[in-house]
């Protein structure tokens, strides 16, 4: 199956096989393609999708994500499309009498995370959208992965699922800081800068008698100080500040005079 509007996949290191358990929807598996590709995923692996493959909808739906869906492998059954896996884990949201680990996802991406590392390959076992995995499926796996959500509301659609969970994997070898500061082409300010800053408009406000007694003065320099040291001012922006104190301060003794 080819099609020239194929999006290109990078290359990336191993990443874990996300498997799609009978799915119903050409729709859904193009969602979770897209999803997936979201994440840096690209390895889909489908156990008998009900509409049958190559499906043109699943194409639509992926949004861009063509390469990882005309890359999909097709299994007849459960066990054949784990065959060469490692370590695989079963998502679901009900509770199966069983005794293996249950992870969160995000505890789950860390073990898979340090499974790739030892080059082991991995899968994420996905059900129908209907009624997620069977038991069978699920006894396959080493462990199963359930997200905290509400519990009086905890159905996701397939789309969902995989996004969420190759989301908790990509966090797992993100290096991007939580906050960045965009100051564009701009420096901060020194500490100088804006002391100076806080100093000339004290000392225009003072001139103005904008301090209607003594003991207003300090409570309110404190709350100026303290707007400009959470504004994080850049240089270009204290200069300019500085401007507007200079030129209200000339209006001011034009007025007055």
């Amino acid at each position: 199956m080819s099609s020239s509007n194929s999006s290109t996949v990078p290359h990336l290191e191993l990443t874990p096989a996300i498997i799609l358990v009978e799915p119903q929807l050409g729709e859904n598996i193009g969602a979770a393609a897209r999803a997936m590709l979201n994440c840096g995923l690209t390895e889909l692996r489908l156990v008998r999708p009900r509409d049958g493959w190559p499906n043109p909808k699943a194409v639509s739906a992926s949004a861009g994500a063509d390469s990882v869906v005309e890359k999909a492998q097709v299994y007849r059954n459960t066990r054949e499309s784990i065959a060469d896996l490692h370590l695989v884990f079963a998502t679901t949201a009900r509770a199966r009498d069983m005794v293996k680990p249950v992870y969160t996802p995000t505890g789950a991406a860390k073990e898979i995370r340090q499974a790739i590392q030892k080059n082991h390959k991995v899968g994420i076992l996905f059900g129908r959208e209907r009624s997620g995995l069977t038991n069978h499926d699920v006894m396959q796996a080493q462990g199963i992965i359930t997200a905290p959500l509400n519990p009086a509301y905890s159905s996701l659609n397939l789309g969902q699922s995989v996004l969420l969970i190759a989301w908790e994997f990509l966090k797992t070898g993100d290096n991007t800081p939580e906050v960045e500061e965009v100051l564009g082409d701009g420096q901060l300010a020194r500490q100088a800068q804006v002391q100076g800053l806080i100093e000339h408009l004290n000392e225009e406000l003072d001139v103005a008698s904008f301090y209607r007694s003594p003991d207003q003065r300090p409570a309110m320099q404190q709350n100026l100080h303290n707007i400009f040291s959470r504004a994080r001012l850049t240089e270009q922006e204290t200069k300019t500040l500085r401007g507007v104190v200079a030129r209200l301060a000339a209006l001011r003794r034009k007025i007055s005079s």
